[in-house]
């Protein structure tokens, strides 16, 4: 194999590839990048077993064809560090020389055919999806998802599709994200009925896939694995296993308590509400009163924050804590410049809407 690699495009393919490669592994082949070049064109494939990456470089000039497996970190690190436009890739079995114009480095690698196969998009999508919805809707709901858990369905997030709409859900047991975006395409009811949990690794490694607003994602599930293209990338990822909880049961329906408030004004108050938190005292408290919601904490080891902002509010006061992190992450993805605060009791959980689209559920905390 002999090929002219353009380095920018190198460099953006190790951008992604690296999200999957594993540091330590019993397995030293999963630690390289498997090299296929053909046609016009050369193909990366990296991959832990669980999700794989295939990333297409057309900015190539293909020499010879072939195939070579060899260490990523060895590899991105010389296209990092090099100041060539053009790097020359050439591999004899396990050999790989890579020449700039004053630098050549060899790279001792593995037999291909040792290397996993990598799957291949074919056949109808199950759904289409622009990409910035679909990043959209990642960017809404992943961060609710458990980082550590032993419920493992929750590490990931739901996709409910119907007709036109794809839900994503995301929980972690004490918060609740869903962001509702447009298909290009109505899916079939067989998609409807399948509800897939798809790993946050695989979610946060879809939001970093560059493109363009004109780029559409096709999705197909076969069997209990995903498969996405879009442009020059297709990811495969395992899907997660377990039964997702009935999160329907937990979104209020019946609270009487509405107040409209700005994202940016309600962000500020809560970030200046919560500076005085402490490990022992985390927690901030929310009086609503007639035109005038009120953010406050005491720590007993720090001292005391008030923060006001006056609202349009007439229904009956309320008090109520919430863990002020879960309440800037949710601020921070909110797209709209507005948004709904609904409120029942106060050991009932918060609801926040924005648009049409997002909810957030926010379990509250006892201030004691």
């Amino acid at each position: 194999m002999k090929v002219n690699f353009n380095r920018s495009a190198l460099m953006e393919a190790f951008s992604l590839l690296t999200s999957v490669i594993p540091l330590r592994t019993p397995k030293p082949i999963l630690r390289c990048v498997k090299i296929t070049a053909k046609g016009k064109e050369a193909q990366l494939f990296a991959t832990d077993f669980e999700v794989g990456i295939i990333f297409t470089i057309s900015e190539v000039q293909v020499e010879r064809e072939g195939v070579t497996v060899i260490p990523a970190d060895k590899l991105a690190a010389i296209v990092r560090e090099s100041t060539d436009e053009v790097l020359t890739v050439e591999s004899e079995e396990t050999t790989c020389t890579i020449k700039g114009s004053d630098s050549q480095f060899t790279i001792y690698g593995h037999q291909p055919d040792q290397f996993p196969a990598e799957p291949h998009f074919e056949g109808k999508p199950d759904m289409m999806i622009n990409l910035t919805n679909l990043q959209t809707g990642i960017e809404q709901c992943l961060f609710a998802t458990a980082k550590e858990s032993t419920r493992y369905a929750i590490n990931g997030v739901l996709w409910e599709a119907k007709g036109k709409k794809l839900s994503f859900i995301a929980t972690d047991g004490r918060r609740l994200a869903r962001c509702k975006v447009n298909l290009s395409e109505t899916v079939e009811k067989s998609v409807e009925q399948s509800k897939i949990i798809v790993p946050a690794k695989t979610m946060s490694l879809l939001d970093k896939i560059g493109g363009s607003e004109k780029d559409v994602v096709n999705v197909k599930i076969n069997g209990n694995q995903i498969i996405i293209s879009c442009a020059n990338t297709v990811v495969s990822s395992s899907l997660v296993e377990g039964n997702f909880p009935k999160y329907e049961d937990i979104i209020p329906t019946d609270y009487d308590k509405k107040i409209s408030l700005s994202t940016e004004t309600i962000l500020s108050a809560v970030k200046r509400a919560s500076l005085l938190t402490s490990e022992e005292s985390r927690g901030i408290k929310l009086s609503i009163e007639k035109n005038k919601i009120t953010f406050s904490c005491r720590a007993p080891e720090t001292g005391d924050a008030i923060v006001e902002v006056a609202v349009d509010y007439k229904s009956e006061p309320i008090e109520i804590g919430f863990n002020p992190h879960f309440l800037i992450d949710v601020l921070r993805v909110i797209r709209e410049p507005g948004l709904d605060m609904e409120l029942g009791q106060p050991d009932r959980p918060g609801a926040i809407k924005s648009g049409q689209n997002f909810l957030y559920v926010l379990m509250p905390i006892n201030l004691g």
